[in-house]
Order: C-alpha cells, then structure tokens, then sequence
C-alpha cells in the first residue's frame, strides 16, 4: 500500500479477517480503504462503493495491488457484515488519534443517533443507535460506541468516556445523562462537565426550580448571581437566550454531585414569522450544573456549542451523507458502514484546498481525482 492506503494499512492491520483462507480473493484492507475513499466521495451504499471503484480503477491501483480486481458490492457486503465491531472500531479511534488535537479546553458533546434504515423486520433487529463523542471546536467525531436502543445509552456514555484522554476537556451533556455515576467519571478523568437537568433527576430540579423562583421574585438581583445576555439572527428567526450561574448553594440535593461547583438557568426566547405573516413566539426555560467555576461567558459558550454535534454531525450525515436512508442491515454492517461515514466526514472536515460545503467537497473528490489526492494529501500532513 502507498499513499492514502497508508491511513488504513498503520491502523487497521490487526483487524481479523473473517473469511477462511481459501475465500480471501480481495485483500481486506484494501476494502477497506475502498470503502473509506468512495464514501468520501459520495458513495452511499455498497452497490454505489462497486459502481465509483470501477470507474476509479486507474486511480485505486496507484495505491493499492487490486490483485483481483474491484471487489462486487456483495462481497463488501458480506464481509462487512461479519468484521468484529470491537476490533473495527479500536483500529478507527487509533486513525482518528492520529491527527486530533489535544482535548484541553475543548468542550465534547455526547450525544446519540439512531440508525433509522438499519432495522431488519425479518430478523426482528431492531434500528441501530449510536453514541459518539464530538469535539466541538475541531468539528471532529472522536469516538462511536453503538447500542441496541435508547435506553441503553446512560450506561454506555461512561464507556465511551473511558476511551477518550479527557484531561482538561468540558463534556457537555443532555438531560438523559445528567447521572451522577457520569459526573463521577469525568471527574476522575480530570475533566470538566456541564449537564443540562429536567424533571428525570426530579429532586435536583425541584431545588433548581425553588432556587431560581425566589431568584425570579427578586428580579435576579441576587448577590454573586452572573447574567448574560446573546441575540441571534438567521433565516427570519430571532432568538434571544439570557444565561443565569452561580456559586452552587450548601444543599443535600448538590452534595451528591462530584465536583459540582455552579448552578445556572438559560431562559430562550425565540420570534419566527411564519408563512402568512404572524410572528410565533416560543419561550423554554432549562437548568444546568457544572463542575467549572461561575463564569457565565463560558459556561454559555460550552451549552450552545453542545448543539454543533447535532448540526455539524446529525444533520450533515443525514441530508449528505443520507445514513437515514441507509438500507445496510446485515449483521455488523451497520455499525462498520456507520464508521466510514464518520471518517470520511472527518477528512472532509480537515480538508483546507477547497473552499466548499460538504456535499460540495464529496462531490468534487468523486469527480476529479486530483481533487481526491489534494484532499487525503492534507489530511495526511494535518
């Protein structure tokens, strides 16, 4: 392998192969970084992976022997379908750590995502859901952890957090997982967290509630109490939020909390003028606790930006990559086919040589292959 195929051959060498000997008529990293390349490049499926090989043959066997040629979309599935998910995404998070930035000082947003064309109805499987970990100042999907549902992700998120060198890093997390086992372990990881409460952790939001109420009648004069204020515009919609923190209170509800050393309250306002003409209105008022100290500018920062994984991350795999639309069910498939659309978004996201959207950039790689280089050329070097 050269070039680009060294990205996969220095960390996806100790995968297992799950053929037998005798059916190994495509070498399997070399699928792999097919896969990897085609997804980059707009291929959503394992029939269009087949169809952009072959029409990139002569640009593949710069890089890679392709002995036998261009592997049939059956074959990627079937192979794919069997790797060990364990070993697959152990070699992605050694990829991705190649190139990450230090996590010092970054906020990462867990956050999950279900895989709604992967369910299977003939073999009662249900949807895939996925856990990622998301760097929210380099863009970057730094970890994925799949679960059989919803609910099974609270007690996933501290196994995905033990993947990560958290030191000095901000998690930021929704209601769901405002547990105090999560608190625990990123503190322990000497990291930091803020955690979005609602009515699940029902007597810390009562006392949150009564708190911020009596805060309320005294009109937020409150001694020690920091307030910000930001204003946002886009597409016809305005949306004011005023951010409340403060030094957490001695009280038996926050005592159970590691670490925690603020309390706060957002309150969101938001004007949208709807098709004929009246202006909507909608008002929400949240909680949240935060190991970090009562610094409202930051403690802002870190709750607005924990909404990039879903639209730098979410929304981007679904309209561009459409992994809504996904029809990959068998076996692991899911779960690997999910990972290459992970790392292909991480490629493009580090790309600097072209000045477009991502859907902008996947077409372009799939269409020139100088593009392509130039692209996996940047990464390389990042």
């Amino acid at each position: 392998m050269e070039g680009p195929a060294t990205l996969i051959y220095n960390s996806f060498e100790n995968i297992s192969d799950p053929r037998v000997e005798r059916g190994r008529n495509h070498d399997l990293l070399e699928m792999i970084f097919i896969a990897l390349t085609a997804s980059i490049c707009g291929a959503d499926g394992w029939v269009d992976v087949e169809r952009f090989a072959k029409t990139k043959a002569d640009w593949f066997q710069r890089y890679i022997d392709l002995k036998h040629g261009i592997p049939s979309h059956d074959t990627f599935g079937r192979v794919f379908s069997r790797l060990d998910t364990g070993e697959f995404l152990a070699s992605m998070h050694h990829w991705i750590d190649l190139f990450a930035t230090s996590l010092r000082g970054q906020g990462i947003a867990i956050d999950g995502k279900t895989l709604r064309g992967s369910f299977d109805q003939a073999s009662n499987k249900s949807a895939l859901h996925t856990l990622t970990a998301f760097a929210t100042d380099s863009r970057l999907v730094l970890r994925q952890l799949s679960v059989e549902h919803k609910s099974n992700e609270i007690p996933a998120v501290p196994m995905l957090l033990e993947l990560l060198d958290l030191a000095g890093a901000v998690v930021t997390l929704d209601a769901m997982h405002c547990q105090r086992a999560t608190a625990r372990v990123i503190v322990n990881a000497e990291a930091d967290y803020v955690l979005t409460v609602k009515k699940n952790q029902e007597s810390l939001y009562n006392k949150l509630l009564e708190l911020f109420t009596c805060d309320g009648e005294e009109d937020y004069r409150v001694k020690g109490l920091r307030k910000q204020t930001t204003v946002e515009k886009s597409h016809g919609r305005e949306e004011r939020r005023v951010y409340y923190c403060i030094d957490v209170p001695d009280a038996v509800e926050f005592r159970r909390w590691e670490g925690l050393q603020t309390i706060g309250l957002v309150y969101r306002h938001r004007e949208q003028r709807s098709r004929n003409g009246e202006i909507v209105e909608h008002d929400e008022t949240s909680f949240f606790i935060s190991s970090l100290p009562a610094k409202v500018k930051a403690l802002s920062r870190y709750l607005r930006d924990h909404w990039k994984i879903e639209n730098s991350q979410h929304y981007v795999l679904d309209v561009t990559f459409s992994e809504d639309a996904s029809r990959i069910r068998k076996g692991t498939a899911p779960e690997i086919s999910g990972g290459f659309r992970r790392m292909a978004l991480n490629i493009l996201r580090q790309d600097t040589t072209l000045k477009e959207s991502i859907r902008g950039k996947r077409l372009m790689a799939g269409w020139d292959g100088t593009i392509l280089d130039k692209i996996y050329a940047g990464f390389h070097a990042a």
